[in-house]
């Protein structure tokens, strides 16, 4: 079955990782046209492109009710490549305004006299940068310091009794009165959305 590229999250570079990884040389670069090329007529379908792909946008289709299942979810997709590039929970910070480190988390969390947000990870995958949540989209608006702390070692987590990563913890008056630990993919943002209003009040 043919494979199917998202051009909505793909970068359309000549260094697309599927270029290399097909063994059938599926994908080929159109240097004329500046875009990436694939012959669905030399695929065999064994799914190496796609878990090459650093951002998901390649998918392989493995029965025609597949294809349009996939197909619709291409098309219906509201995602773009800029999309890729705003700081979201779970993954490496892009903007060193939100970013602290260890050290730093008593002065900047627990000694503010706002109401304090602070994300602990650790992941540093690609994948969290595409199939996660924007901090836009669960913060905008509110009153909050929000940061960003990278973890090393189990200090932190054995503190505030962190179980998993990434976690959000909530701080009133440097006291911990919130905790949402765990990954949350888009589909999830709702359910998020929820924990996050609890932890407000």
């Amino acid at each position: 079955m043919p494979v199917l590229v998202n051009f909505k999250i793909c970068d359309n570079s000549k260094d697309c990782s599927g270029i290399t990884a097909c063994p059938n040389k599926v994908f080929l670069w159109n240097a004329l046209k500046k875009t990436i090329f694939f012959d669905n007529a030399k695929c065999t379908a064994c799914g190496g492109c796609v878990s090459s792909c650093p951002v998901g946008a390649i998918k392989v289709a493995k029965n025609q009710k597949e294809f349009k299942k996939l197909k619709k979810e291409i098309r219906e997709d509201p995602r773009k490549v800029s999309d890729l590039f705003i700081d979201r929970y779970g993954a490496q910070p892009l903007h060193k305004a939100f970013f602290i480190s260890q050290d730093k988390f008593d002065e900047q969390i627990i000694e503010s006299s706002k109401l304090v947000v602070a994300e602990l990870f650790n992941d540093k995958s690609i994948q969290c940068l595409y199939c996660s949540i924007p901090i836009k989209d669960l913060f905008e608006g509110k009153d909050i310091k929000y940061r960003k702390v990278a973890i090393e070692g189990v200090a932190l987590l054995e503190r505030f009794n962190v179980v998993s990563l990434p976690a959000l913890l909530f701080f009133k008056q440097g006291k911990l009165v919130s905790k949402i630990e765990g990954h949350f993919v888009p589909e999830q943002k709702l359910e998020l959305d929820k924990k996050i209003k609890v932890s407000f009040k």
